[in-house]
């Protein structure tokens, strides 16, 4: 298996790919963000798009999309910011809904825009985008997604502590001095990043899988924050490559489907644990 170029790329890019999901998701789940992760993991079809009937590189597109929405998602929610009432809480998931449609339909349109330009490339940059082409991936992009990802991990350990703070108790955080607002912004365009990167590997359909299962299982497992940090990256990279391997075992099935079905299966055994 190792001897094969792709399947070395793939574990490489993938590897990265899934700490920076697992690390980040805990937040993610601690902050009770999911849907802002969904809403993120698809602003990246649209993006892509966007770039292509540009005709520029559609990393570009996935990386400037995502992480702008992110930004103004932090910037807007202020319930999603500060853990406020329950009502200003659905009010930030019925605006990201709403934004969520509006983004779909500019994926149908710049996919129409670059069907009329390049007749057939369409469909194959949707379907890339939607599930992922990690086993498609050269030397230079795994080693590319391997150093964004590892940076997306780091910049989110550099503000683990007061991000935690802010998160757990946002108004003795803020009259401490600790910038919640800005931090709020911040994670959610770090979120952003990691989004648009890991729609590479499992595509924008699938990502919620591995950005929520493996975190939500070191919650159910570990109540030390940064003992379950910890195990929410160890179990998204073990969902990562048991997902490979099982992809590679069974040429049939798509790499991103086995990998969020093994993070799916993790979680549901820690259920049982736990």
């Amino acid at each position: 298996m190792l001897s094969q170029e792709f399947m070395r790329n793939a574990l490489l890019a993938g590897t990265f790919v899934a700490l920076a999901c697992g690390v980040v998701g805990w937040f993610v789940v601690l902050r009770g963000q999911v849907f802002a992760g969904d809403a993120l993991s698809h602003v990246a079809f649209p993006g892509a798009l966007a770039a292509a009937a540009a005709g520029v590189d559609e990393r570009i597109g996935l990386f400037v999309a995502t992480v702008a929405v992110g930004a103004a998602i932090g910037a807007l929610g202020r319930g999603a910011l500060a853990r406020g009432s329950a009502g200003s809480s659905a009010a930030d998931d019925t605006a990201i809904g709403t934004a969520f449609t509006f983004i779909l339909g500019l994926g149908v349109f710049f996919m129409a825009r670059v069907s009329m330009s390049s007749a057939g490339s369409s469909g194959v940059l949707g379907a890339h985008t939607l599930f992922g082409s990690i086993f498609g991936l050269t030397a230079g992009e795994a080693r590319l997604a391997a150093a964004i990802a590892l940076g997306a991990t780091a910049l989110t350990l550099a503000i683990a502590r007061p991000l935690l703070f802010a998160s757990v108790a946002p108004e003795v955080a803020a009259a401490r001095g600790v910038p919640t607002r800005l931090l709020g912004i911040g994670f959610v365009a770090l979120l952003g990043v990691v989004a648009a990167e890991a729609t590479q590997a499992v595509g924008a359909l699938l990502l919620l899988g591995l950005l929520a299962a493996p975190a939500a299982a070191a919650h159910r497992l570990v109540r030390r924050p940064f003992a379950a940090i910890a195990l929410a990256g160890a179990l998204a990279v073990a969902a990562m490559w048991g997902g490979l391997v099982l992809a590679y075992a069974i040429p049939s099935l798509p790499p991103s489907t086995a990998v969020v079905a093994v993070a799916v299966a993790i979680y549901g055994a820690c259920t049982t644990l736990a």
